[in-house]
């Protein structure tokens, strides 16, 4: 098997770290391996033990060697959304020489990324993405790829990601002290709003909520690009710990009846059915109904669920086309998605992995990650040069050498490549052209309402 289509996707969680071992067939990703382990030294999806984390992954990606029988050396790892602030940016460099133009190459790609990064970072933040929003040759914008046109000026918009070092440092750390390289960092958020969306659904709009253990991340994607982050610090742990207090029982037991007899809306619950629960100081076990626990689940996940809606009501979010999608471990508890429609407008569903071994939304950040590096371009891959290290992503054309290390502190991140390679962008701008013009009048309201909100996030 060649190791260069094999890609390993790195979850690090609050409750579980999760290591997924995927082969890229015929540009199609097959998961080949799984591996999973209790997380310890995590926070709120943050580490705070770099050694304990450290085990726990050699131990998730022991096990995905021993499904995928293959040695893994590299690894994706995804960042949390925690503390991530956005900007707009807008870089320019003068591709003429003596005044002749002349054909961009990758150079002129890396200079102009780096011309874009000229910003006044806090010291106690890093760079951990740079997200192109379009080129532009000479004047003439929307262009995507814009290597091989003759030009005397060339410039791009674009997103810039940053984020806390600490939180950088240690995940690096713990992956090395864990025994392995990291191939690359994804932003979460980022991995799994361009990867498990469809491209409606990231070009009109959509709000993904990542229900983890430790904390749940809401995030809004609209025009290909990831617009709004919002990191609530109460996950699944949070509904075990209720279990645990209310009806007296382990953290052990309660993680159990959450998973084997748990309902976040009490009315899908059987009032008949009556579990049997080890209760602390009671030598016989102690008689629930099944209503009453989803009673004690609903309560919290209907906390969690309001905080979200005002946070989107706060920043005016209108109801966008794309509706809700929901992933992460706490989407797999049944009325989830019933709940949710109680506090979400449009269309509500629950993402499930159709790959074999991982159908379970639990898995949908680790898969992502894999489909990320699976499908980035050579200009996401050229970009990514100019915020971290260049023994990270290889450079996309062999016959130009990569730039050398200009010593600077900058923490590296993905390139959103919501436009695929093979498709041109002149079909895409006239489809996309065609599709707009024909609902203009009917959507004229909503579409300044959207533009206005996404506008005043970056302000």
């Amino acid at each position: 098997m060649d190791n260069s289509e094999v890609f390993v996707g790195l979850d690090i969680g609050t409750t579980s770290i999760k290591a997924l071992v995927c082969e890229n067939v015929k540009g199609q990703l097959k998961v080949i391996g799984v591996g999973i382990a209790p997380s310890t030294g995590l926070n709120h999806g943050v580490i705070v033990d770099i050694d304990k984390t450290a085990h726990a992954i050699s131990q998730a990606i022991a096990k995905a060697e021993e499904k995928s029988n293959l040695s893994i050396k590299k690894v994706i790892v995804g960042l949390p959304a925690n503390y991530l602030q956005m900007q707009k940016v807008h870089g320019m460099v003068t591709i003429a020489s003596q005044g002749q133009s002349r054909e961009i190459v990758n150079r002129d790609v890396i200079d102009v990324a780096k011309e874009t990064l000229t910003q006044n970072i806090p010291p106690e933040r890093a760079v951990l993405d740079l997200v192109p929003t379009e080129f532009s040759v000479d004047g003439f914008g929307g262009i995507k790829d814009p290597r091989g046109m003759v030009s005397v000026r060339l410039e791009m918009k674009a997103t810039l990601y940053t984020g806390p070092k600490t939180i950088i440092h240690n995940t690096k750390k713990a992956v090395q002290r864990a025994g392995y390289t990291i191939k690359d960092f994804v932003i979460a958020p980022i991995a799994t709003d361009f990867n498990l969306l469809n491209d409606g659904e990231q070009d009109f709009g959509t709000v993904v909520i990542d229900l983890g253990g430790g904390q749940t991340t809401t995030s809004i994607v609209h025009d290909h690009q990831l617009k709004y982050t919002f990191v609530d610090p109460e996950g699944g742990q949070y509904v075990t710990k209720d279990i645990s207090t209310v009806l007296n029982t382990s953290l052990k037991n309660a993680e159990k009846l959450k998973l084997n007899h748990g309902y976040a809306d009490h009315t899908l619950a059987d009032t008949d059915a009556e579990i049997n629960v080890n209760v602390v100081g009671k030598n016989e076990p102690v008689q629930f109904s099944e209503e009453y626990l989803a009673e004690v689940i609903e309560a919290r996940m209907r906390q969690i669920f309001e905080r979200i809606h005002q946070k989107l009501q706060s920043i005016h979010a209108p109801e966008l086309p794309g509706g809700v999608t929901i992933i992460g471990g706490g989407a797999a508890m049944p009325g989830v998605k019933e709940l949710a429609q109680q506090y979400f407008a449009g269309n509500i569903k629950v993402y499930v992995p159709e790959q074999m071994g991982v159908r379970h939304p639990g898995y949908a950040n680790g898969l992502s990650l894999s489909m990320y590096e699976s499908q980035l371009s050579d200009v996401g891959k050229l970009i990514k040069q100019t915020i971290q290290q260049p023994d990270i992503i290889e450079s996309p054309r062999k016959e130009e050498p990569a730039p050398a290390d200009d010593g600077r502190q900058l923490v590296h991140q993905w390139s959103n490549e919501p436009e695929r390679p093979t498709r041109s962008t002149k079909n895409r701008a006239n489809a996309k052209g065609k599709k707009r013009s024909a609902t203009k009048d009917k959507q004229h309201s909503f579409g300044s309402r959207l533009k206005g909100m996404f506008d005043n996030l970056f302000d």
